[in-house]
Parts: C-alpha cells; structure tokens; sequence
C-alpha cells in the first residue's frame, strides 16, 4: 500500500457553517484536516511557514484568509489570532516537529527552543484566543505517544511528551468555556515523516504493518478524522486522545 492507505475521508456533519482556523494547514495532518472540514461544510482559516505551499493549499479549499508565518513565533501567533475579524468555532495547532538528538550531539540552545518554544506555543494560542474562539468551542494541539518510551536521542521528545497533557489540562480550566484537547499520535503517513526517514520511509511503513494491532499505516485521515470528532463533541476537555494504531504497545 502507499501513503494514502487508509485515506479515505469521512464526512463530518457536525461543523456545517462552522469556521475552523488551522495553523499548520498547508500540508499533511492540518491540510487534510482542513480537507475534511471543507467537506463537513465548514470554513477554514489557513495559516502556515512555507508560503508556496499556503497557496496551493488555499487554490484547492477557497479559505476565508490564510497568512504565512512560523508559528513558533509567539508575537506573531498571537498577533495573528487576534486579528482574527470574527470569532471562530475551532482552533487546530499542527505546528512542530520532534526532536532525536542524542545527548553527546545535543546542542543546549536548540533543546530548549525545542522545548520551550513548543509550550510556548500553545500558551500563546490558549491566550490570543480567549475572545476569539466562541463558548464551547476547541483548542486543538498534536503531540505524539512515542515520547512515552525511553531510549537514546528522546530526551527531549520524551520531555515534552510528558509535559503536554498537563499544560493542555491546567488551560481547560482557564480558558473555560473554551475547550481544549491533545491528540497524541504515533507514526503518521505524512510528508514531514518522508523528510525525517528518507529512504528510510518505506521499510518503516512495512515494520509498521507488519507489527501494528491494526495491521496498516495511520494516515492523516485518521488524525483529521479525530479531530473533527472532538472539535464537534462539546462534552470533551482536558484530555488526551491517543491514536497511534497501538504502536506504543510493540516493539520499536
């Protein structure tokens, strides 16, 4: 099978007429999230790094505005948001990218950027958000499960991991009625991975299928998929949403 195995885009009809900002949203995780809003009959806002690739995203999905940025700037991230015109339903924050350095190797000024600029991310977007994102709406950020196993170059990974589901707990209590919620991923199909493993990419696909409980490669339909279930589901706050086809139960 290929990347697009498992692809197939469900329909949401929960965010009919409901507008949903994607910060990160010019490919993979966000762009087919933002994909699959569209398909529920919901607008999206489009904000991503690589400016190009912004505008083939915005040529297929017609957003209300889109704008290129680094989301690891925080002024700008926050400034971005509110200058939001109107209050949106969702925010989804798909930004960043982990970190395997090993410690001999470990460059102190890049980990803690690493870090820190992660966190720092998903406070600015939990603080410019607070009038712009209506009363029961979400909040949305992606981290990952594999963090959650020790093992060489995943010091700061599995740092961050663990420190994610805290923050986002601690800002559904803040920015309440303002829901917000993590989803936790595994290995996803993606183009970012392609970047990291090379020609690497195909042998983990087939570990992957042949390991996994669920037998395939998780695709970004299937984060998108869960994202548009929370963001829809008003009961859901706080909480971390694992999805990683049950990788974090077998041997790496």
């Amino acid at each position: 099978m290929s990347a697009a195995e498992g692809d197939a885009r469900p329909v949401h009809g929960g965010l009919a007429g409901q507008t949903v900002v994607v910060v990160g949203g010019s490919a993979g995780i966000g762009l087919e999230t933002a994909r699959q809003v569209r398909a529920a009959g919901g607008e999206v806002v489009l904000a991503a790094r690589d400016a190009d690739r912004l505008r083939q995203a915005a040529e297929e999905l017609d957003p209300v505005r889109t704008a290129s940025f680094d989301a690891l700037d925080t002024e700008r991230l926050e400034r971005f948001l509110r200058e939001l015109p109107t209050r949106v339903d969702h925010v989804l924050v798909t930004a960043g990218s982990p970190s395997y350095t090993p410690l001999d190797e470990l460059d102190l000024t890049d980990a803690g950027r690493d870090f820190g600029g992660r966190l720092a991310m998903v406070l600015a977007t939990a603080r410019a958000s607070r009038e712009k994102v209506r009363a029961g709406g979400t909040l949305l950020f992606i981290g990952g499960t594999g963090g959650r196993r020790p093992a060489p170059g995943m010091a700061v990974t599995g740092a961050l991991t663990a420190a994610l589901p805290a923050l986002i707990a601690n800002l559904a209590l803040e920015v309440a009625p303002v829901r917000v919620n993590l989803i936790a991923a595994g290995f996803v199909d993606t183009p970012l991975s392609a970047s990291l493993l090379g020609d690497g990419l195909e042998a983990r696909r087939e570990q992957l299928r042949q390991t996994l409980p669920i037998g395939r490669v998780v695709g970004p339909a299937d984060i998108a998929a869960l994202a548009l279930h929370i963001m829809a589901n008003d009961a859901l706050t706080g909480a971390t949403y694992d999805i990683d086809g049950g990788q974090q139960f077998v041997a790496r």
